[in-house]
């Protein structure tokens, strides 16, 4: 993800000697840490509040848990969150970019966690299913590009699992809502849409499919 909506589609090189990386102190998981970003990724300067609300709201992830998702990882907050709380889990962080995937595993090295594995969308196979979904989704890319993007990983959710996502209220989380409500059931048979919580402005929804 990115502070500018061409980020969205467009992968940076990680080895390009110009671009402008730099360390930042964060909170992850109860430990500050310090973790490496750059310019050209989704809030390189500190953790955004969107995935502050969302780290606050979502469950802990199922012990059973044996793949989870960061839909859209940045330079990693979310994966790494993930792969702190559930270290028997496999955490794919997935993301367009290549710098982002890049900051995502030197992060989750200086982390000490072994199980992220980031990667480009098209490189996690078929087969895996999610027991949980966890994203800040790119909104900013427009909602037909997302709508398609939800609808391809969504549906990947294991049987019971739960996907959750923050969307800020005024860039139409309600909205969203009412999609999401309205247009998986036919791809999802039994699937579940609500709203976990609210808090500043952004609005967490859950997506439960059927057991």
């Amino acid at each position: 993800m990115s502070d500018s909506p061409d980020h969205y589609f467009t992968s940076k090189d990680p080895q390009d000697p110009s671009v402008d990386r730099g360390t930042v102190q964060v909170r992850i998981a109860g430990r500050d840490v310090e973790v490496e970003t750059a310019a050209g990724v989704f809030s390189r300067g500190r953790l955004d509040l969107g995935t502050q609300v969302l780290l606050r709201k979502v469950p802990q992830i199922p012990a059973s848990a044996r793949n989870v998702l960061d839909l859209g990882c940045g330079w990693g907050p979310i994966a790494l969150t993930m792969a702190s709380q559930s270290p028997q889990s496999t955490v794919w962080a997935v993301d367009v970019n290549e710098l982002a995937l890049d900051l995502t595993r030197r992060n989750s090295a200086r982390l000490g966690l072994s199980k992220i594995e980031a990667r480009l969308p098209e490189d996690v196979p078929d087969d895996v299913r999610f027991d949980a979904l966890w994203s800040n989704p790119p909104v900013r890319i427009g909602r037909t590009a997302m709508d398609v993007m939800l609808l391809h990983w969504l549906p990947r959710l294991a049987p019971g699992a739960s996907a959750h996502l923050v969307v800020q209220h005024n860039l139409g989380s309600d909205s969203l809502l009412r999609w999401l409500g309205s247009r998986l059931p036919t791809e999802m048979p039994g699937v579940t849409v609500g709203k976990l919580g609210s808090a500043k402005g952004y609005r967490v929804l859950v997506v439960t499919a059927a057991s």
